[in-house]
């Protein structure tokens, strides 16, 4: 089984102790014993047998809550593809990765660059599975594979040449296909070598800097002789920027007064490279203290995504003043590149040149509260939530 530890993690769990009977049973007749026997085993067959998901209940206005999801056991867990379907393949799913975007999949408002989730349907996102069955010759049983799949048990993905990714390196955590070695680290790296474009020893500034995408921003560009500062909403994770990640400079947003102050400290001659994580009052205050020239890479705005009224930003004839360069990206635009980048960060890693930090989240049954989580900034680090480890 490959190796699924990670070199941090944070566990959330509502698991209980088991309730045991004791002396009670062993003082029944064989008899009796062996129909609790039976009992026991069908009731486990009938659970195994049921196909366990996390379902949209309502679609979400204002900040969502767990209660907008639910866990629901329906239908039986399949084994085969259908009979006579041709290209598809059915998956056991074993880890999920919680994304700021899916925020917007939860609203019907056309809020997202994706279509919105189905209330009633399974919610849908990046995850890494073990293929049980195929019908599809790109595929076949055994394979472990990363993409878009079902926040369930088993997913029967169509098309999944254009949904799957073949895991190249399953001798490294599987795990981190979530992020580091998918999604979220190739959007890292696309975000700030393709679009930032940087230039040894330029000054660069990362929001949400130690979220799942911003913890690699920060190494990236250290890696390129770049002066790097990154803000993040607690004392805790400010260290782990610096002590882990080894930014050069790292504060806690939320106790900073004056974020344009905050940023000049730490920036006197300013800003040439921001990596936007955040929008809203964080993005009004960088576009003061960007150099002339300056370039932003705006992968996301957290702070708006619950807002019925987005926060205004005053500050954008800077743009024009210092001849800005702002650009949007989508990283599905780039997979063509993407094999590169697994080839890339797969030899980081077993070179120890990448530090990664995930939090995990157990069961399915905690992946509500796991996404719901990204938008408060109680996880650490890239969140996962683990189904099944194989």
């Amino acid at each position: 089984m490959p190796p699924t530890l990670s070199s941090h993690s944070r566990r959330i769990s509502n698991s209980r102790e088991p309730i045991t009977a004791g002396g009670e049973f062993e003082s029944r007749g064989g008899k009796q014993i062996a129909i609790e026997a039976d009992r026991s085993e069908r009731r486990s067959t009938e659970m195994a047998a049921t196909n366990k998901k996390i379902v949209l209940k309502n679609y979400v206005k204002g900040f969502p809550k767990e209660s907008d999801m639910e866990l629901v056991a329906t239908g039986t867990a399949p084994s085969k593809v259908p009979e006579g379907v041709a290209g598809v393949v059915l998956v056991k799913n074993l880890y999920l990765s919680c994304d700021p975007y899916m925020r917007g999949r939860m609203s019907n408002n056309g809020g997202s660059y994706v279509d919105s989730f189905v209330v009633g349907e399974p919610i849908t996102g990046y995850g890494v599975c073990k293929v049980v069955d195929s019908s599809h010759p790109g595929f076949k049983a055994g394979d472990f594979v990363w993409g878009m799949t079902g926040w369930e048990e088993y997913s029967l993905i169509k098309d999944p040449s254009k949904a799957l990714f073949t895991i190249r390196h399953p001798d490294l955590p599987l795990s981190y296909y979530t992020g580091l070695l998918g999604m979220a680290g190739f959007t890292a790296y696309v975000g700030f070598h393709e679009i930032c474009a940087p230039k040894e020893g330029e000054r660069v500034f990362v929001s949400a800097a130690s979220g799942a995408v911003g913890q690699l921003v920060g190494q990236f560009a250290k890696q390129m002789g770049c002066y790097v500062v990154g803000s993040a909403g607690s004392d805790d994770k400010v260290r782990l920027l610096r002590e882990k990640f080894g930014f050069d400079e790292a504060f806690n947003y939320k106790e900073e007064k004056d974020l344009d102050q905050a940023l000049k400290r730490r920036f006197p001659d300013g800003i040439d490279v921001y990596f936007e994580n955040v929008g809203g009052a964080m993005l009004d205050a960088v576009l003061l203290n960007m150099r002339v020239g300056g370039r932003v890479a705006a992968c996301g705005m957290i702070s708006q995504y619950n807002l019925d009224r987005p926060d205004p930003v005053h500050n954008l004839v800077t743009i024009v003043m210092k001849r800005l360069r702002i650009q949007g990206f989508i990283v599905s635009d780039h997979y063509g590149k993407y094999r590169e980048y697994e080839e890339t960060a797969a030899r980081y890693v077993k070179e120890g040149k990448i530090a990664y930090v995930e939090d995990v989240a157990e069961g399915l049954e905690n992946a509500p509260a796991a996404l719901i989580g990204l938008f408060s900034g109680r996880n650490v680090g890239k969140q996962v939530v683990v189904v099944a480890r194989e």
